[in-house]
């Protein structure tokens, strides 16, 4: 299992991947696609770009704004809101999430909730991909996490965390230090391991189809450190 427990702010992640593209496209089957946690557009704008139809729902408005102003963002539409509700009215060939965001929410029964409601917008054959992380708990020590990620002589920066395992719950902080200036970044999570979101798909009269641990489609094995799954 890989030691890394990736970061939920975008900041750390490069451009686009055009395996994740290609794939997304290739399983939307020229249908209409939705993104839940659409952000600054990161995946919707270069899926739109090869012909596909995205919408998306995201709450925060400053990074809706953002996608808004980038070329081609004039032609998605974005539903304010929780995505767990998945507020859009019609079915939809392809519904997927990436950067790990089905994480950010914070209760299992909001997350049972979102498969649900995704199998309601989900178009016959139709598909719900899913980017997530592996749980690597041996990152915590007490329950906690306190880590240089980064020392120059210029700037420190620190992953600071709680693991709560009765609730599977991490309240954590990025904190960025340089010369009289600190910033913080929140991040609060909850994990889920694979079998459990294969639970919750089944609990919502979904079903895994495929499961590999990249967009390349390699294998998932138990070393995999981040899994794409494909529901049904």
């Amino acid at each position: 299992m890989a030691n890394a427990w990736p970061a939920f702010t975008t900041n750390g992640f490069s451009d686009y991947d055009k395996d994740a593209i290609d794939l997304l496209a290739e399983l939307a089957h020229g249908g209409k696609a939705l993104e839940l946690g659409i952000g600054t557009g990161r995946f919707a704008l270069p899926l739109s770009a090869k012909g596909v139809e995205v919408q998306g729902i995201d709450a925060a408005a400053s990074m809706v704004s953002r996608l808004h102003a980038k070329p081609g963002g004039d032609r998605i539409t974005v539903t304010p809101g929780n995505f767990a509700a998945v507020p859009v009215e019609g079915k939809f060939a392809l519904i997927y999430i990436v950067f790990n965001t089905f994480f950010a929410l914070s209760s299992q029964g909001e997350q049972v909730r979102c498969f649900r409601n995704v199998a309601e917008h989900l178009a016959p054959g139709g598909c719900f991909v899913m980017e997530a992380f592996v749980p690597n708990l041996s990152r915590f020590t007490g329950d906690q996490v306190n880590w240089a990620t980064k020392v120059t002589t210029d700037e420190v920066q620190l992953d600071v965390g709680r693991h709560d395992a009765a609730t599977q719950q991490v309240i954590s902080q990025k904190v960025v230090i340089t010369d009289g200036n600190v910033k913080l970044y929140p991040v609060q999570i909850r994990y889920c391991w694979p079998s459990e979101l294969d639970l919750m798909a089944q609990l919502a009269g979904l079903r895994l189809r495929e499961r590999w641990s990249n967009w390349k489609r390699e294998p998932f094995t138990a070393e995999s450190g981040k899994h794409i799954s494909v529901y049904e």
